[in-house]
C-alpha cells in the first residue's frame, strides 16, 4: 500500500471501517481497514503515512485494540480521550505543507470530506478523492453480495412500499426537490419492504435508491438478487432495477434540471459531486419516518419481546446448569443463544454477534469469544452476555450480567450503581423536543458519585426487523439533533467495565411514549419492552431507595405475568417464578 501511495504522490492515506453507503457493519467485500490491519472491531479508521500506521478507534474497542494490533507496528489511538489528537491534528501535525492525503470518495460522506478539506487546507495540505487502489493487493477480494432479496410482508412492516414511497418523496418534495437518493441500506430495505442477507445479523440488500415523481424510481443493486416474487413486489410499487455498478451514469444522465435530494451525513462524495448543481443537500428524509414504528411494528414488538422471553429463559437455565457442572465456555453460551432463539417461531437470525464475557473478558466492550480467547466459566465471577434476535416482527437486544458462583461485595455494588442509572432512565419524564444528550446524566450519576464511569453511549435506536443500531435518536454525551419522539425504540445500557476483572451491563429496548399533555407542553416517557429478570443476586438493597426496589419488583412482576403462559415446562415456570421473587429489605 505505501508503494502505491508512492506512486499516486499520495502522502497520508485513510481507510475507514465504512461502504459507500456509511454503513457500520459491512459485507465482507468492504472489509479493507480489517483486511489491512487485522482489527476486526467495528468501529475504527487506519492512516497510513511513509513512516506510520495508525488505528483510531472507540473506547468499546481498546482492550481488544491492544490484543490485535500487538506486533504489527500499528500505533492504538483512543479516541475520546483528552491526549488522543484526531486523525486531522496528527496529520497537520506530522504532514509537511502542501502534502495530498488519499481517500477513496465512495467510502466518506459529503461531511466527512468537507471537514477533512477544512481542517487540512490550513497548511496547505489537498486531499485526493480518488485515492482507491485496494484490488491492487487484496486479489481475493470477496465480490459483491449477492444473496436473494425478500420481501418484508406488510402485516408485518404494517406499510406498504408504495405508501412509504409517497411519504419519502412527498418530504423531498417540501424541502424543494424533484427527486431523492437513498443511500443507507437500511433506509432503502425499510422504503422498500425488503431485506436480505448481504450483511451479517443485519438483514439488508446492496443497493441506491433513487424515486422521484417525475423521473422514476430505480433500485441499483445486483439483478441476481431479484427473485419473481421480489420483481412482482417491486413492480407493485413502481420501481425498476438497474445494475448496481450503473448508479454513477444515471447520475450523471439526468436532466441539469433535476433537483435530487442527498443527505451530506450519508451520501458518499464522489456522488454528490457526480450530481454537482443537481443535489440539493440536506439530513435524511427516511431516518425520522423509519425509527419512529406504527401501531403494527409495536405490536410486532411486543409479540417478538414474549417470544425472545421464553427463548432465553430456556437458554439460561442451560447456561446456569452446564455453568454448575463445570462444562460451559463463552462459545458455548453464544450457541445456546442461538439455539434456543432459532426454535422460536419467525426467529431470521441474531441481531449481532453474541458477546459472552466471562470475567475479565466482560470488560472489553464489544468482546466477541473465538477459539484462541474462549474461556471456560468456572470460579467465581461475573458474565456479561449482550445478545439478540431478528424476527420478522421484530428486532432484540438485551444484557444481562449474572454471577456464577459468589459474587464479591464491589461486584454487588458495581452492578447496583449501574441499576440505578439504568432505573432512573427507564423512570424518565421528559418533555416534546428533548435530545439525548439531556437525559444521558440519569444513567451515569451514580456511578459518577462514586468516581465511576463508562465512555460508551447509554442508548442507540433499533431498527424494526432492521438494524439493531439506527438513528437518528441516540442517548449519549454527544449531541445528536433527533429529538426523542414517541414511536422510538431506543436501549438503555449503562455500565461498568474494571480491566482485567469484570464489566457490567444492564440492558432493556424501551418504546418512548406519551405520558401527558399539561399547560406546559407534551411530555413523554419510556415502556420497557425487553421481558427477561435481572439477576436479584447482584442487588445491594442497601443502597437502593425504595422507589427502585419497587420498580424492579414491579418489573420482575410483569415478565412474570407476560411470560408464564408462554411457558410450556413446569420447570421453566418454576425458575421465572424464583427469578422473579420480589426483593425484600431484611
Amino acid at each position: 500500500m505505501r508503494q502505491l501511495m508512492a506512486d499516486a504522490r499520495v502522502d497520508a492515506a485513510i481507510f475507514p471501517q465504512t461502504d459507500p453507503h456509511q454503513s457500520e457493519y459491512l459485507a465482507s467485500h468492504w472489509q479493507v481497514r480489517r483486511f489491512l490491519s487485522g482489527f476486526t472491531g467495528s468501529a475504527g479508521t487506519l492512516v497510513l503515512t511513509a513512516n506510520a500506521a495508525l488505528l483510531w478507534t472507540d473506547s468499546r474497542y481498546f482492550l481488544q485494540a491492544a490484543d490485535q494490533l500487538e506486533g504489527t507496528g500499528i500505533i492504538l489511538m483512543k479516541e475520546g480521550l483528552p491526549d488522543t489528537p484526531s486523525i486531522e491534528d496528527y496529520l497537520l501535525a506530522t504532514l509537511p505543507a502542501d502534502s495530498r492525503v488519499g481517500v477513496d470518495g465512495m467510502l466518506f460522506s459529503v461531511d466527512a470530506i468537507r471537514r477533512l478539506e477544512t481542517a487540512l487546507a490550513a497548511k496547505g495540505i489537498t486531499v485526493d478523492v480518488n485515492f482507491a487502489p485496494i484490488d491492487s493487493i487484496w486479489t481475493d477480494r470477496p465480490a459483491l453480495p449477492a444473496a436473494p432479496a425478500i420481501v418484508h410482508d406488510v402485516k408485518y412492516a404494517g406499510v406498504s412500499a408504495a405508501d412509504k414511497i409517497k411519504a419519502v418523496t412527498d418530504a423531498a418534495t417540501a424541502a424543494g426537490a424533484d427527486a431523492i437518493l437513498i443511500s443507507p441500506l437500511d433506509e432503502i430495505a425499510w422504503t422498500l419492504n425488503l431485506r436480505s442477507r448481504d450483511v451479517t445479523y443485519n438483514p439488508v440488500m446492496t443497493a441506491f435508491l433513487f424515486l422521484s415523481p417525475t423521473a422514476g424510481n430505480t433500485l441499483f443493486t445486483n439483478p441476481v438478487k431479484i427473485t419473481p416474487e421480489v420483481a412482482d413486489h417491486l413492480a407493485e410499487a413502481n420501481v425498476k432495477v438497474a445494475p448496481y455498478d450503473t448508479i454513477a451514469s444515471f447520475l450523471a444522465a439526468l436532466p441539469s434540471t433535476l433537483k435530487v435530494h442527498i443527505s451530506t451525513a450519508q451520501t458518499a462524495s464522489t456522488l454528490s459531486s457526480i450530481l454537482g448543481d443537481r443535489a440539493l443537500e440536506g439530513t435524511s428524509a427516511v431516518a425520522t419516518l423509519k425509527g419512529c414504528k406504527n401501531d403494527s411494528q409495536i405490536e410486532g414488538i411486543r409479540a417478538a419481546m414474549t417470544r425472545d422471553g421464553v427463548a432465553l429463559v430456556g437458554a439460561f437455565m442451560e447456561i446456569e446448569r452446564r455453568a454448575a457442572e463445570g462444562h460451559l465456555s463463552e462459545i458455548d453460551v453464544a450457541n445456546i443463544l442461538r439455539d434456543h432463539r432459532s426454535r422460536q417461531p419467525l426467529f431470521y437470525d441474531e441481531s449481532f454477534g453474541t458477546i459472552a464475557g466471562w470475567g475479565p473478558h466482560g470488560a472489553i466492550v464489544h468482546y466477541e469469544a473465538d477459539e484462541n480467547t474462549n474461556a471456560l466459566i468456572d470460579g467465581n465471577n461475573l458474565l456479561l452476555i449482550d445478545s439478540g434476535a431478528q424476527y420478522l416482527d421484530g428486532t432484540t437486544d438485551i444484557t444481562r450480567t449474572i454471577a456464577v458462583g459468589t459474587p464479591t461485595e464491589r461486584q454487588r455494588r458495581d452492578f447496583t450503581l449501574v441499576m440505578k442509572g439504568h432505573i432512573a432512565l427507564a423512570t424518565a419524564i421528559f418533555p416534546r423536543g428533548t435530545h439525548g444528550l439531556q437525559l444521558d446524566a440519569l444513567a451515569r450519576q451514580f456511578l459518577w458519585k462514586d468516581g465511576l464511569t463508562y465512555l460508551h453511549g447509554t442508548g442507540h435506536g433499533v431498527g424494526h426487523f432492521l438494524n439493531v443500531h439506527e438513528g437518528p435518536q441516540r442517548i449519549s454525551l454527544l449531541y445528536v439533533p433527533a429529538p426523542l419522539t414517541p414511536g422510538m425504540v431506543t436501549s438503555n445500557e449503562p455500565g461498568i467495565y474494571r480491566a482485567g476483572k469484570w464489566g457490567i451491563r444492564c440492558e432493556n429496548l424501551t418504546l418512548v411514549v406519551p405520558i401527558m399533555s399539561t399547560e406546559m407542553g407534551d411530555f413523554y416517557g419510556f415502556e420497557t419492552l425487553t421481558l427477561f429478570p435481572f439477576d436479584r443476586n447482584l442487588f445491594d438493597l442497601s443502597i437502593m431507595t425504595d422507589e427502585e426496589i419497587i420498580w424492579v419488583n414491579e418489573y420482575h412482576k410483569k415478565v412474570r405475568e407476560l411470560l408464564t403462559p408462554a411457558l410450556e415446562s413446569a420447570d421453566a415456570r418454576r425458575w421465572l417464578e424464583e427469578k422473579t421473587a420480589p426483593l425484600l429489605r431484611d
